[in-house]
């Protein structure tokens, strides 16, 4: 079992997690339920799942629990593309997420090839 709170993956997505929280509290009341919500539930899901794929037992449950968080990390992109047209975003703010969006896509696919490498053997 690793400890989630040590992978620099994790530490980046909970920190977006947290500024992304922070700025959906600015979006309309009648999104509540919706883009709010859905970007919400897209962006915990980074963090979330690399700390329950740290809990379980093998590299190879580990690699899956990666491979959801890249799918939330897709999702949240297109989320924030969505926000900033609707208006939601201010166009730098928007430009921001994806960039640290990116950046851990690319941290989380390494992970899954490094994990897939220790499997392996």
């Amino acid at each position: 079992m690793k400890d989630f709170r040590t992978l620099n993956v994790w530490q980046k997505s909970h920190k977006l997690a947290v500024n992304v929280y922070q700025l959906t509290s600015n979006f309309p009341k009648e999104e509540q339920y919706g883009i709010t919500s859905q970007l919400r539930r897209a962006i915990i899901s980074i963090p979330t799942n690399i700390a329950e794929g740290c809990g379980r037992g093998s590299d190879k449950d580990f690699a899956k629990f990666v491979q959801i968080a890249i799918g939330s990390a897709s999702e949240s992109e297109y989320l924030v593309l969505l926000s900033n047209e609707l208006g939601y975003l201010t166009k730098d703010n928007s430009v921001q997420f994806i960039e640290i969006i990116c950046e851990i896509k690319k941290m989380l696919t390494s992970l899954i090839k490094n994990l897939h490498k220790t499997s392996d053997h």
